[in-house]
């Protein structure tokens, strides 16, 4: 249900080279250096860190060039981009899915899940609209003594 699209999704490190080949898009040193990062660390990251890490690697790359780079790769759909209160935070995965927002690590964890028919089904009756696709943020805590002090 959660991915409708005929396109292929991107699940690889391959699969985000190949979709900006397929899209015409110059796949430069620095951008290559941006998607081999955030697959590689499988987690979602501010401009910031990207940079940040990129450079404790060794990768020549400016501040101006991380930024062009993630707009051009999240608005062609070949990264995702979320919008926080603090910033925008980049993904490796671009396709549709949830999220569960660790409450005290700060983190953002990627699942794919399904709900079940009579759920999609429910929301639709409520609403008067053809659901098609969705995403789900879930919030919690990843240690029991993280809960104990609220």
């Amino acid at each position: 249900m959660q991915n409708q699209a005929t396109v292929k999704p991107i699940r690889s490190l391959e699969d985000a080279l190949d979709k900006c080949q397929a899209m015409g898009m110059r796949l430069s040193r620095q951008r290559r250096f941006i998607l081999e990062l955030l697959w590689q660390e499988q987690e979602h990251l501010s401009a910031r860190e990207i940079y940040n890490r990129l450079n404790q690697q060794g990768k020549d790359i400016g501040h101006t060039s991380v930024y062009q780079n993630l707009e051009a790769l999240s608005a062609q759909g070949i990264i995702e981009c979320i919008e926080r209160s603090d910033g925008r935070l980049y993904g490796n995965i671009s396709d549709s899915h949830s999220h569960v927002n660790c409450v005290d690590t700060n983190q953002i964890l990627d699942v794919h899940i399904e709900l079940p028919e009579e759920i999609i089904k429910l929301v639709e009756a409520q609403t008067g609209v053809k659901i098609v696709d969705y995403t789900i943020n879930f919030f919690g805590y990843r240690s029991p003594e993280s809960c104990e002090s609220e």
